[in-house]
This record gives structure tokens, C-alpha cells and sequence, in this order.
């Protein structure tokens, strides 16, 4: 995560007017970046009320264990350790769960959406980072 938002710091990225999806091979557009952020906002390791608080108005970049999560399908997935091995988007959560974003499509899980338990299941609260803009 450090490194994709140093990137986008000093580069930046394009939005979608900038550089739309053509469907064939073309040359790509480095460091001609639409936008930038200014640097990242890190969540204390292991602060689950920083990391709920946090997500009031943003989405938090997290790392899970997400080494058995492969065959989620929906429900509250909690069989998992605490081993950072899969990077996720923290978009939601209610006083029971924490609602992340996948990056494997809409046919994984909740339509690209996984629940897990509020607190530091699959370590969740362990890093945790926003970008400053």
C-alpha cells in the first residue's frame, strides 16, 4: 500500500476522461498524473476503535490473512489467522462487522465484498493506511 500511494504522490494517476479503457495495445501514460495525494495517514498497529473512526468518510486501505478466503461465498467469514497476506478495502462496517473490498470481481464472495467480525479478525487492525490529499 506504501508504495502504490508514494506513487501516486509523485506521479500521480489519471482519471478515466484522462485515459479510458480502449481494448487494444497501447502505450501507457506515466507521470502525466491527474491526481496526486500528498502522502498516507497510517493507522496505529493493532487500533481497532483509530482504524473504526478512521473510516468515517473514506475508505481504509487494510491487509488480512486472507489465505483461506478463497472460497467465501457470503455470510461472516471469520476462519482465519493473523498472518498479512492479502490487501483489502475497508469500505463499511456496523457493531458487529468490518464489510471489505475485494479485487477478485463481483463472482467472489458478496458481489466482491467480504464480512468479517468487528475487531481485529484476520488482523485487519494490524496495518491500516488512508491517503492525505
Amino acid at each position: 500500500m506504501d508504495n502504490t500511494f508514494n506513487y501516486v504522490k509523485a506521479v500521480g494517476i489519471n482519471n478515466w476522461a484522462s485515459y479510458p479503457y480502449v481494448g487494444y495495445s497501447q502505450s501507457c501514460k506515466i507521470g502525466s498524473g491527474f491526481f496526486k495525494v500528498n502522502g498516507t495517514v497510517p493507522i496505529s498497529n493493532g487500533d481497532c476503535n483509530g482504524l473504526a473512526n478512521a473510516l468515517t468518510g473514506r475508505p481504509i486501505s487494510v491487509v488480512v490473512d486472507g489465505q483461506r478466503m478463497q472460497s467465501y461465498t457470503s455470510g461472516i467469514f471469520s476462519n482465519c489467522g493473523t498472518s498479512l497476506t492479502l490487501p483489502l478495502l475497508l469500505v463499511g462496517m456496523t457493531d458487529s462487522y468490518w464489510k471489505l473490498k475485494n479485487s477478485w470481481g463481483a463472482s467472489w464472495g458478496e458481489a466482491g465484498y467480504i464480512r468479517i467480525p468487528k475487531g481485529n479478525t484476520c488482523g485487519v487492525c494490524k496495518a491500516a493506511c488512508y491517503p492525505s490529499v
